[in-house]
């Protein structure tokens, strides 16, 4: 028995889904609230709870060999960011204090670049630049640092046998939630992105990301970590190729990034008072200082590990928004 956390979600529901093309006998943790649109393979096996909830994790542990630990809470705004940091680092600590007491014999933990530091003048980063949580921008951010470094911490002391992957930015089909970049995605393809700032970031198709999840299982070394990207893509260029892809004209305005903070203070004023996510926010524009670019060439090395162009990822991506009633047809 294989369980995966997540799989409602985006990566998580991609990584399920491959496991059972493969002929794995699949059991997914999902919690009461969470949509359903990606679990409707009847060949899962569907266990209602919660990482903070420790009898579901008992009853989701049962006769589990192989545990992949997905989910996590992907938000660059949040009315309580200590939810955030709950379900990223308390979930994290007590999923794998019940595999460990359960005898899994493997785990593959899905981290994020988001641990990693961004190298200077856009350079390339890769496993060996480590984030200090100090230094990390937004609670998000921060709790994944925190949670891979607890990680590490019980490989070393418990001898947990955890590999620990770390997907760049993916896109592609099955972005329920979406994901702050499938939301740029909607975004630019419905023509209300008029403009951009000078930043880049590393897009991966999320099936290459979840068989690089696969390959961690079955290739990876215990207590090491993987980045698993596609190509560094400046924003500009990523908003160019959505443009084309749906025959609109590409956006222009370059905006300096200060000239958006006064909209995003604002934006997320109001979200205080409607609780939803917006567009646009200050850490979103924080992070954006920095080229998120990444080498998977760790993974390409030791998992075989391989990344289509983005170009076919952003095509999926609009498809799937498009039959899915996301964008207008």
């Amino acid at each position: 028995m294989i369980l995966v956390t997540g799989a409602s979600g985006f990566i998580g529901s991609a990584v399920a889904r491959q496991l059972v093309q493969a002929g794995e006998q699949v059991r997914v943790l999902v919690r009461s609230t969470s949509s359903r649109v990606n679990l409707a393979d009847p060949k899962l096996e569907i266990v209602q709870g919660d990482l903070l909830d420790a009898s579901s994790l008992e009853r989701a542990m049962q006769n589990v060999r192989v545990l992949f630990h997905v989910a996590a809470d992907y938000r660059l705004w949040a009315r309580d960011d200590s939810e955030i940091i709950r379900t990223n680092v308390d979930g994290t600590r007590a999923l794998m204090t019940a595999a460990k007491r359960s005898g899994v014999e493997r785990i593959i933990y899905t981290s994020s670049v988001a641990t990693l530091k961004a190298r200077p003048n856009g350079a390339p980063s890769d496993e060996t630049f480590p984030l200090d949580a100090k230094s990390a921008v937004g609670a998000y951010k921060y709790s994944k640092v925190i949670a891979e470094r607890m990680v590490e911490e019980m490989v070393a002391e418990q001898n947990l046998p955890v590999v620990i992957v770390n997907p760049s930015t993916p896109i592609g089909p099955g972005d329920v939630r979406p994901t702050p970049t499938g939301r740029i995605i909607v975004e630019a393809a419905s023509g209300r992105m008029p403009g951009f700032v000078d930043t880049g970031l590393n897009l991966v198709h999320v099936e290459d990301v979840a068989a690089g999840h696969i390959a961690a299982w079955q290739k990876g070394r215990i207590g090491e970590r993987y980045i698993l990207g596609g190509q560094d893509v400046l924003l500009g260029d990523m908003l160019g190729e959505i443009a084309r892809f749906v025959g609109r004209a590409p956006p222009k305005l370059r905006i300096p990034r200060r000239l958006i903070f006064p909209i995003a203070y604002g934006a997320e004023a109001i979200a205080h008072f409607t609780g939803k996510e917006p567009f646009v926010t200050t850490t979103g524009l924080r992070l954006a200082k920095e080229r998120m670019f990444f080498t998977s060439a760790k993974a390409e090395r030791e998992l075989d590990y391989r990344a289509r162009p983005y170009t076919e990822a952003i095509a999926d991506a609009i498809t799937w928004f498009r039959q899915n009633g996301y964008l207008k047809t």
